[in-house]
């Protein structure tokens, strides 16, 4: 095993190596590496190399290539599982892993609508599920939009649609932005792209 963390370190970019070196714990690094390997993968498809790229970071730390400005990428993990998107428009991603919901928590972050949609599932197991899937849904759209957690909470409000769908309504800029979801090994992961601007 610790050969193979070498094998893929030597691989990574002096960047990522020093967000490697920074982590204490062993877990921690190998998901900094995990990054950097997927993120190596995903440019590989664009005839690019994770250690050849040099990053660069809006006003909110979100991450540019500096020699690619028209390719977007965004990386996220959560405990044991990493996730990467790359696409020619403003993107974010997220991933939560689903534990027992902070109904408190929630209560103070998200809209009164999206509370009580999750105080409203019948059971604790769909609440927990509800409560990571919206956050992993506002976290790609305040990654998408490069403002993080930054953003007011009346900005923007994430609604499920009765068909299971998502909608937003946010005053945060003039665009619009669409979601694609993922249910992994009880995980939520949510993906947003900023599609065009608004009429």
């Amino acid at each position: 095993e610790a050969d193979c963390f070498l094998e893929y370190y030597d691989k990574m970019s002096q960047e990522r190596r020093r967000k490697i070196d920074a982590c204490l714990l062993m877990q921690d690094k190998r998901l900094s590496l995990g990054a950097g390997i997927l993120m190596d993968y995903g440019l590989s498809f664009y005839g690019l190399r994770e250690k050849e790229q040099t990053v660069v970071f809006g006003k909110n730390g979100k991450p540019y290539l500096s020699r690619h400005p028209g390719l977007y990428f965004n990386l996220s993990y959560s405990k044991d599982l990493v996730i990467a998107v790359f696409a020619g428009v403003e993107t974010g991603c997220d991933i939560a892993k689903v534990q027992e919901a902070d109904l408190a928590l929630a209560e103070k972050f998200f809209t009164p609508s999206e509370y009580k949609y999750i105080a409203g599932q019948p059971g604790r197991e769909l609440c927990d599920q509800a409560f990571y899937r919206l956050w992993a849904l506002k976290e790609s759209f305040a990654k998408a939009v490069g403002e993080g957690m930054m953003i007011p909470l009346h900005l923007y409000e994430i609604s499920i649609l009765a068909d299971g769908g998502v909608q937003i309504a946010q005053d945060v800029d003039q665009a619009v932005y669409g979601f694609r979801e993922f249910d992994i090994l009880g995980y939520c992961a949510a993906v947003c792209f900023r599609e065009k601007r608004r009429q």
